[in-house]
């Protein structure tokens, strides 16, 4: 089935989605999920497409529009709801997505065979070899339930990476409007010596990390820099940095904002730091430098993720080994190899990596529009 045929069967069928979220990760989950359900109702209009979340105080830090005292309201054309026992009675939609393996309600489960709706276990991201080998295998059925294993990925054979549609030329054209970016930085409170200081070409940083980041590191090595630095730190995320300024580092805390002014947060810094899935792929899509905090997991294997990741990216020795210091518990290491990879030389040909993997990744099929194909491919009768 080509692309263009999955799509028209997808939109004739007016196929609606349910999507099944639990907030583990403070933001990562509910902002994939919350970008997957706005991108299928663009996708499949005129279809329901339903979000279940159990934490709506989590989605409104990254939606504005969202009241987290409402159980049920419809944003951005998705019905967003409070997921509790009590919001299980409604009848299953034709494919029901099981995020990040957030075990659906049995009665909920025993809905769907009765509908014959199609279940998606939607994974976690991964570059690791093996995904390629599950993506898109049946998973075990519970009496008739048909199940499938969604992987998201960077390579052709898996899900691939969410994406907007032209979404590099919304970036460019943001960025060939230079008073956006000072307008922004005012909205989000940033004083005007700050802003006069980008101005005239000062670096903009931005740090979006777990407790565990050396982000002391980070400090003293952009506070030897020629340059000065100012630091963008969302609100609540490493509070101690708060007065950590120097004379070369100008700290400034940034409340929570939308994810559409996450990413142009992204795009119009010289250097990002992100953690988890969801801001990773957009650090990708901002076609920046920029480094990458995995979610840490115990007996570290998250490392092995890193590792594959890093492999297919194909960074600089300098921005590997940054990379590999960053998500390390070693002290100070991370501080040896910024100094190295913030040098000139290494930072222009990190500028120039960043963006080729950007257009490379962007020239493929994004993970919504695999995802309608693939379950419009699916929910036909054997």
């Amino acid at each position: 089935m080509t692309h263009e045929a999955g799509s028209r069967l997808m939109r004739n069928s007016s196929t609606g989605f349910d999507i099944f979220c639990r907030v583990v990760d403070n933001y990562g989950d509910i902002g994939v999920c919350w970008r997957l359900a706005r991108l299928l109702e663009q996708l499949n209009p005129g279809a329901t497409i339903r979000l279940r979340v159990d934490n709506l105080q989590a989605l409104a830090r990254i939606e504005p529009t969202i009241d987290p005292a409402l159980r049920e309201q419809t944003k951005c054309g998705v019905a967003v709801t409070l997921w509790t026992e009590n919001t299980l009675d409604a009848t299953p939609q034709d494919v029901v997505i099981e995020a990040f393996a957030c075990d659906l309600p049995q009665q909920f489960i025993a809905r769907m065979i009765k509908r014959d709706s199609l279940c998606i276990n939607l994974e976690y991201l991964s570059a690791e070899k093996w995904v390629e080998g599950c993506h898109g295998l049946p998973s075990p059925g519970q009496n008739g339930l048909r199940k499938y294993f969604f992987f998201p990925g960077f390579t052709t054979a898996t899900g691939g990476l969410l994406r907007e549609p032209d979404l590099l030329k919304a970036r460019d054209s943001w960025l060939a409007q230079p008073d956006s970016r000072w307008r922004l930085l005012e909205e989000i409170g940033m004083g005007q010596p700050l802003i006069d200081g980008l101005r005239s070409g000062w670096r903009q940083v931005y740090l979006f990390c777990y407790p565990s980041a050396p982000a002391d590191d980070l400090i003293h090595a952009l506070d030897v820099q020629d340059t000065p630095t100012v630091l963008i730190v969302p609100s609540g995320v490493y509070p101690s940095l708060r007065d950590r300024s120097t004379g070369k580092v100008h700290v400034f805390e940034a409340p929570f904002v939308s994810q559409e002014d996450f990413d142009h947060l992204l795009w119009c810094s010289d250097l990002n730091f992100v953690r988890g899935e969801d801001s990773l792929v957009r650090a990708i899509w901002a076609g920046r430098p920029f480094v990458w905090q995995i979610y840490p997991q115990e007996h570290d294997a998250h490392l092995a993720k890193l590792s594959a990741w890093l492999e297919l990216s194909r960074f600089s020795a300098p921005v590997t080994q940054l990379l590999q210091a960053w998500n390390s518990a070693t002290p100070t290491l991370a501080l040896r190899e910024l100094r190295v990879a913030l040098t000139p030389a290494v930072m222009d040909e990190w500028r120039e990596r960043a963006a080729y993997r950007c257009e490379e990744l962007s020239s493929r099929c994004d993970l919504a529009q695999n995802l309608v194909d693939f379950c419009a491919k699916n929910r036909r009768k054997e």
